[in-house]
């Protein structure tokens, strides 16, 4: 059995042993639990569109942190990006969006939403600022109107790198590769 200690005899440790006897017995409340212990949201597979692969991630991820990189457009200085980035997180927030926002860059900053169900219109109200160059957001780069002309053909950043990798593979083989059937066996 533990010794009884007087409570200003208390260091951490005991506090913390305390703490925990306490929550123990106590009821939490879902919303209170951490995001990783709650139970995900069932999933209304009536709501999804075939057509549309964003549906299906929007409903995913409702209800999760979701973070998005931002690109601002021209050459800005970390304190112009400040300024832009704080007028649309404003706009966001007159529009009753919680998002939070950290400058990365001299040109790059992150919103970090509370409910990732709503990124895609966020999205949606970021690539149409004039400032903006682009938008990341799962992987996939959306261009914004701010973007020029040679950022706004890069929409799939990871096939265009895997593409690569195979047109130098080709080209180091030395070999060209058609859909005719060859006689000429290769050894590797």
């Amino acid at each position: 059995p533990p010794k009884k200690k007087d409570i200003r005899d208390y260091n951490d440790a005991d506090m913390a042993r305390l703490l925990e006897q306490w929550e123990k017995d106590d009821d939490i409340e879902e919303g209170d639990l951490p995001e990783h212990k709650r139970p995900p949201a069932p999933i209304d597979f009536s709501k999804i569109d075939p057509g549309k692969p964003e549906s299906i991630l929007k409903l995913t991820k409702k209800g999760k942190t979701l973070m998005m990189f931002v690109t601002v457009s021209g050459n800005p200085t970390e304190k112009e990006t400040e300024e832009i980035t704080s007028l649309w997180q404003g706009s966001l927030f007159n529009a009753n969006y919680d998002v939070q926002r950290f400058i990365v860059g001299s040109n790059r900053a992150i919103f970090m939403l509370r409910d990732g169900g709503y990124a895609w219109e966020i999205k949606d109200f970021l690539i149409n600022q004039e400032r903006c160059a682009d938008v990341t957001l799962e992987g996939q780069v959306y261009p914004g109107k701010g973007a020029d002309g040679n950022e706004k053909v890069k929409n799939k950043t990871k096939p265009e790198k895997a593409k690569k990798k195979k047109d130098t593979e080709k080209k180091s083989n030395g070999i060209k590769e058609d859909n005719r059937a060859t006689t000429h066996r290769e050894e590797l």
